[in-house]
């Protein structure tokens, strides 16, 4: 193979890639509402995929590649059930209407991506199962990535997501939003999910972007539509209020170059007020249920603590704080104590905030984890321990999968 193949190839590579995190939801789930099976669903995508890495560097990519992968995914099951020696009615069926299809425009509905949700969350799932098939299929995040979110080996992701497509096919798990009176056994893990895929949009733990913003709209999309589904559940609408809230701050979170902008430096005229009034409305809707504030909605409430800080100065830490405090009694987190650290160093400084740093450290509950000697590291830099906040620096580099995030932790290190 000489170079111009190589390259192609590369190329090819890198289109797939990126298709597939764009579009690589609603690819499954208009599948998986034709076939019926979740997990054969997604293996026709990967097919499909294979087949995309090997015919698009010769004869160019197509001009809509989500429906070329789609069709080619259609064909592959069709023609693996006229294989079958023996069809039953319902696969002849479903052949028959295929293949009377097989030219229709390729226009995938919303709400699949939604049943698509529901039906990784399914209660015959573990909770780590539904996780990560859910992040695989909805976020388009490799098994790496997943790995590194959850500080787990690869291996152990693919083997989540291979049982878990054993288990939906085996327990028939219908393609479907749930009838109602089901929603609540699968909300928590739905929303869960949910957050997880906009997390991941928010502040990419790989590749050379900071954030994906593509990512982070899909996971909002689908919370909205949640709360126009569940109306009454409070957490619902908290959800999409911290979501609402982070995603006002995109177009201040980098620069022109793809550089991470921190908070203390963006400027907050072009933070979205739209948005922000968007988020508080939801927040005020959370409320206005009157059953209290669940995790998501004081996670809520501390974004828009921010959003309503006209300067990074005029922020109410010590009101952070408090919400960090009930925070982490309900939902208890060694990431939740990390940020209420954060919060401890700007309301009463430094010292006592790296001691709760240490505590975690010790505890070793972050092992792996750029985050946390990446906070240790800026506490020292305050308290004037250069050497020491160098070296954490150096170590949250080394850890940091994000590239984009490597080099702003390089930065600070070199400064000291």
């Amino acid at each position: 193979m000489d170079d111009s193949t190589d390259a192609l190839s590369a190329d090819a590579a890198r289109t797939v890639d990126a298709i597939w995190r764009i579009e690589g939801a609603r690819i499954v789930a208009g599948l998986a509402k034709m076939v019926g099976d979740v997990g054969l669903a997604e293996d026709l995508a990967q097919q499909a995929i294979v087949d995309a890495l090997e015919q698009w560097p010769e004869s160019g990519v197509p001009r809509n590649a989500g429906a070329w992968l789609t069709a080619v995914a259609k064909r592959k099951a069709i023609d693996g059930w006229r294989r079958r020696e023996r069809l039953d009615d319902r696969y002849r069926a479903i052949a028959h209407d295929l293949d009377a299809r097989e030219d229709e425009e390729w226009d995938p509905i919303g709400d699949d991506v939604l049943r698509l949700v529901f039906t990784a969350c399914h209660p015959v799932l573990a909770r780590d199962a539904q996780v990560a098939m859910t992040l695989r299929m909805i976020g388009g995040l490799t098994t790496e990535e997943i790995g590194r979110l959850y500080f787990v080996p690869v291996a152990t992701v693919q083997q989540r997501i291979v049982r878990a497509k054993k288990t939906l096919s085996a327990a028939m798990v219908p393609f479907e939003v749930p009838d109602p009176h089901e929603w609540s056994a699968r909300l928590g893990s739905v929303l869960g999910v949910v957050y997880l895929v906009f997390t991941e949009g928010y502040a990419a733990t790989s590749g050379d972007r900071w954030i994906r913003i593509d990512l982070a709209n899909e996971a909002l999309r689908i919370g909205r539509v949640l709360a126009r589904l569940m109306p009454r559940e409070p957490e619902v609408h908290g959800l999409v209020a911290l979501m609402e809230f982070q995603a006002s701050r995109f177009a201040a979170r980098v620069a022109r170059d793809g550089t991470p902008i921190l908070l203390a430096d963006q400027d907050r005229s072009r933070w979205d007020r739209a948005q922000i009034e968007r988020g508080r409305a939801a927040l005020a809707r959370a409320d206005a249920i009157g059953r209290g504030r669940g995790s998501y909605a004081l996670q809520a409430a501390i974004a828009e603590c921010h959003a309503v800080a006209r300067r990074f100065e005029d922020t109410d830490w010590e009101r952070i704080v408090l919400l960090y405090e009930a925070l982490g009694r309900i939902a208890p987190n060694p990431v939740v104590e990390l940020n209420r650290a954060v919060a401890v160093s700007m309301a009463t400084g430094p010292a006592s905030a790296l001691q709760i740093v240490d505590r975690l450290a010790a505890d070793g509950a972050l092992r792996g984890s750029h985050l946390l000697p990446s906070v240790r590291g800026e506490l020292l830099s305050r308290l004037g321990r250069r050497e020491e906040a160098r070296s954490e620096l150096t170590t949250a580099a080394g850890l940091a999968g994000n590239e984009r995030e490597r080099e702003v932790l390089r930065a600070k290190a070199a400064a000291l």
